[in-house]
């Protein structure tokens, strides 16, 4: 694929997640949060599981370290992350709900140090970490009181967290089982968990035919063929061939595609203080990721890293000292070693 090509990608994969919290609201008119978001699984898990078949590939687990990390993607990436993020957007905006999960980036580094000790966390990261949670504070209170609106923001920010924690604990766990695999898994496992707390709750029952709109319908097939199916492809494409900080963007895309939408098709008004919250979680970001930010940035800048020449760089003929391309920082090593 071309460079443009995965530039196309990256944009569909903003639209498929942003346009995703749109699809949750419509979804949410008629079914309850936890089932619904069971269901969206159980149509990603069908998906990933007919993926496996057709391409062949190892679907079991055969190391206990497989199961854990089984275990630990399906609870926390899958089953807790969908779990508070459906009932979380049940209080709040589709743009909020998308505001709020652009957090995960941030709260991945410090999660990082304390389970990964090999991870260090330099003073701009924990800046950021700060400011990243006083915008979400700050979209929280936009509604101007500590109740619903908090209430979901809460749920959002502990779906945010979950996904970071399990995203965090899998990269330290050594698996054998091919990426594909262990989603399909993790998306059953998660399904499974999500269907077993809906039974249990008892606010959550079962609909009737009749509640079955098409608007739901089409909303359900949505989350699960483009958004999870077709959208965890195209990260996991695009995961190989960017790299994680510069994938990691789409988090920051994805909002604004929600944002749009949601006023566009729903009707949904975005507050100053829900933007102002939004700028504090983007720059939190930025400092989080500083390093990767120049590596990415610096070249687009023409910035290009220079380096003292040797000694093997320079020309001595009969005593004269020639630097290749008048580099005159180096002439004093040059003249040094013609000395020699």
């Amino acid at each position: 694929m071309t460079e443009k090509g995965y530039l196309t990608l990256f944009v569909l994969l903003a639209i498929a997640w942003g346009t995703a919290f749109a699809a949750i609201e419509v979804g949410l008119a008629t079914l309850p949060p936890i089932l619904f978001a069971a269901f969206r699984l159980d149509v990603a898990a069908l998906l990933f599981a007919g993926a496996i078949v057709g391409l062949g590939r190892e679907w079991r687990p055969r190391t206990r370290t497989d199961w854990i990390t089984i275990g630990v993607a399906g609870g926390l990436m899958v089953g807790a992350h969908y779990g508070l993020l459906f009932i979380g957007q049940s209080y709040v905006s589709s743009a909020v709900a998308a505001i709020v999960l652009s957090l995960t980036p941030i709260a991945t580094p410090p999660l990082a140090l304390a389970l990964l000790p090999q991870e260090r966390l330099r003073a701009p990261a924990v800046v950021g970490l700060f400011v990243g949670l006083a915008g979400v504070v700050v979209i929280a209170l936009s509604g101007g009181s500590l109740g619903g609106q908090a209430i979901g923001v809460g749920l959002l920010f502990g779906s945010a967290f979950a996904f970071a924690v399990g995203s965090v604990l899998t990269e330290r766990l050594q698996r054998t089982l091919p990426v594909l695999s262990l989603q399909t898994w993790a998306m059953a496992l998660g399904a499974g968990i999500l269907h077993g707390v809906s039974y249990a709750h008892p606010g959550e029952t079962v609909p009737s035919l009749a509640a079955w709109t098409t608007a739901t319908v089409a909303a359900l097939a949505y989350l699960g063929i483009v958004a999870t199916a077709g959208g965890f492809l195209a990260y996991f494409l695009l995961l190989d061939r960017i790299g994680a900080s510069q994938l990691s963007l789409v988090n920051y895309a994805s909002p604004v595609v929600a944002a749009l939408v949601g006023w566009a098709l729903l009707g949904e008004s975005i507050t100053l203080a829900t933007v102002s919250g939004f700028g504090m979680i983007v720059l939190g970001f930025a400092l989080c990721q500083l390093p990767s930010l120049w590596r990415l940035l610096a070249p687009v800048a023409g910035y290009k890293p220079r380096r003292r020449p040797a000694a093997d760089d320079c020309v001595v003929v009969d005593g004269n000292v020639y630097v290749p391309d008048d580099r005159d920082t180096g002439r004093a090593s040059c003249a040094a070693s013609a000395a020699d």
